[in-house]
């Protein structure tokens, strides 16, 4: 893949993070998955890249949680603990598992959203 097709994953990706708060890895990950990268190494620099992303669409974001924010930084804490656990499981699980565990995360999330 030439240097343009990063360009546009970048716009998607940080569109969709700014739009709605996350999503930005969920689009990420087949789009890298299409440029050449294994599933492990695309679901890797998905969360490399939804960080600095994340931290950008959470500077405009802070109006709307300023009043929520203790309980947010509890979430965060254990949602650290949760992304070390899941770190450490991704070394462990075969490509082929992950790749049917996001397929089968990406269906229910799409299933809720059009059911709400």
């Amino acid at each position: 893949m030439g240097k343009f097709y990063f360009y546009i994953l970048g716009i998607i990706t940080g569109l969709a993070n700014g739009l709605f708060g996350s999503g930005g890895g969920i689009i990420a990950v087949p789009m890298l998955k299409k440029s050449g990268l294994s599933t492990k190494e695309a679901h890797a620099t998905s969360i490399a890249l939804t960080l600095p992303l994340s931290i950008v669409s959470s500077i405009f974001y802070y109006n709307i949680i300023k009043d929520i924010f203790t309980d947010t930084l509890i979430v965060i804490a254990v949602g650290l603990a949760g992304s070390l656990l899941g770190g450490f499981f991704m070394k462990k699980i075969p490509s082929k598992y992950l790749k049917k565990a996001f397929g089968v995360i990406l269906i229910i999330s799409g299933v809720r959203l059009l059911c709400k």
